[in-house]
């Protein structure tokens, strides 16, 4: 997200002839970015501090966008198939067996993700293997009624079997205890918002 802000910036700067300073492509990278249009022969010059300026191209920007030092975080499987959606000029048609629909209460715990006014197709998974690190899954904590919709963040096997560790995107630590396949009821496939 914050690429693209950095590109919005690049691109107001550009034609609006604003100084744009302390552009952040990512945390702790590059902090001091100085945009500066009408530099030497009417061209736009990036200045990184102590650096000489490197002349606006569309490629110079795609560059500095993509090859940025955002980390990798692990997605979601990939459920449905490109093959399986059909988008018409009045219906979007999902190939999915077995679909169930969810609505959330706003919890904050998966923010921006998932908020209260967002909507989801759900499937039931079979066996343990269905869940992938990174997936969105729905699971009732052992001895609560409620029912929590985080990420599974981490996967292992003990004494009892396999078990899945889940956090909330939002929240600062990872959910208490192990979560078992018995507990998990859905897996998250597709977000409406």
């Amino acid at each position: 997200m914050k690429q693209w802000a950095f590109l919005l910036c690049v691109i107001i700067a550009f034609f609006s002839g604003y100084l744009v300073k302390s552009l952040a492509l990512t945390e702790n990278y590059i902090e001091d970015y100085v945009v500066v249009t009408g530099d030497t022969a009417n061209t736009n010059a990036i200045y990184q501090k102590g650096n000489n300026p490197s002349v606006f191209s569309p490629e110079n920007i795609v560059n500095m966008i993509t090859n940025s030092r955002s980390p990798e975080r692990i997605s979601p499987f990939d459920w449905i198939k490109e093959n399986q959606i059909h988008v018409y000029q009045d219906r979007v048609v999902l190939e999915i067996n077995d679909p169930e629909w969810a609505s959330f209460t706003d919890t904050n715990s998966m923010d921006p993700v998932i908020d209260e006014t967002s909507h989801a197709i759900e499937i039931v998974p079979k066996s343990p293997s269905d869940i992938h690190i990174g997936d969105i899954v729905s699971y009732k904590p052992k001895g609560s009624s409620e029912t929590i919709i985080h990420r599974v963040i981490g996967r292992g096997v003990d004494e009892e079997g396999v078990f899945f560790v889940m956090k909330g995107d939002n929240n600062p630590s990872r959910d208490p205890g192990k979560v078992r396949f018995e507990q998990i009821q859905r897996i998250v496939v597709a977000i409406i918002y």
